[in-house]
């Protein structure tokens, strides 16, 4: 990423913001770069009525569990990394604002999914879906499944690629996780079968049509990359062009792999990706830790 940046880690305490907690600290050991863990609270609704200014007890209260919070996922990022230089932010608000205010300087977000609400009284799968959106740095979602493993920790980083310009800065990406990870890239662009027929077409393709078309896509898949892989010599790439909806190519490629990167909200040259619905899918299904990538500003 261009931007000389920490990784903040959003802490919650559930055991998908822990994962999230231990992934970003072992991208931030990777990385020599510190790592912030961002935390918030808000006095719930049902505690006092409409008008009434809470007690300044229960205040402290809240402010003393966020800090325990912290300094538990402080405790298991120090596991992961003992010489990590690591600062915290906490604040009383929407954990949203909190993040997508966070995202502006970070380098990445890294979130758990679907853990319940020590962050906001929100359940976080609300949170990690509004920060995915519209943040201004990357967002790494990590589910409570996504365990750092010894099959996946030396895995492949695994890219996403539609033609588009935001599935070019995913490409991007996807070549500095890589090569910061010392890991193999893994390419993959996806086509189906109505993109060699015309609308409302019946008619059948014959194999050789389908063959040609797989070398097509496979030498605008190498034209689209070339660039990029002179610029990151070190790092090995591998690509991969199937007829497959995308969802189901990405989450099979991306087993076994360290991190799966999308852009978000491209429709590409290769019409075969709309990474908006494709990303928000793979958010509920990769079997690794997921990133997004939205376009810069």
């Amino acid at each position: 990423m261009s931007r000389e940046f920490d990784v903040v880690v959003a802490v919650d305490g559930s055991p998908a913001s822990d994962n999230a907690v231990r992934w970003a600290a072992n991208t931030a050991v990777k990385r020599d770069v510190p790592l912030r863990l961002a935390s918030s609270y808000t006095m719930p609704q049902f505690l006092y009525a409409e008008g009434m200014v809470p007690p300044q007890e229960l205040f402290d209260d809240l402010q003393r569990e966020t800090m325990r919070k912290i300094d538990d996922a402080r405790e298991i990022a120090l596991a992961v990394g003992p010489d990590l230089r690591i600062g915290h932010a906490v604040a009383e608000g929407s954990p949203i604002d909190m993040l997508l205010e966070m995202s502006r300087d970070a380098g990445m977000i890294v979130m758990g999914s679907r853990g319940l609400g020590g962050l906001s009284g929100m359940v976080l799968g609300s949170v990690s879906g509004a920060v995915v959106s519209h943040a201004t740095c990357p967002v790494v979602v990590v589910r409570e499944d996504n365990a750092v493993t010894e099959e996946n920790k030396y895995g492949p980083v695994v890219v996403g690629i539609d033609g588009s310009e935001v599935s070019r800065r995913a490409a991007e990406v996807a070549f500095e996780e890589a090569q910061a990870r010392g890991a193999e890239l893994l390419a993959v662009h996806t086509w189906i079968d109505s993109q060699l027929q015309a609308p409302g077409s019946s008619y059948s393709v014959s194999e050789d049509r389908w063959q040609q078309a797989q070398e097509e896509k496979g030498k605008l898949l190498d034209d689209y990359l070339a660039d990029l892989g002179s610029s990151f010599p070190d790092v090995t790439v591998r690509k991969v062009v199937t007829r497959d909806r995308p969802v189901r190519a990405l989450t099979e490629a991306a087993q076994g792999a360290q991190l799966l990167i999308t852009g978000s909200h491209g429709r590409g040259g290769f019409k075969g990706m709309l990474l908006g619905s494709t990303s928000r899918a793979l958010l509920q299904s990769a079997p690794c830790p997921m990133m997004v990538v939205r376009p810069e500003s």
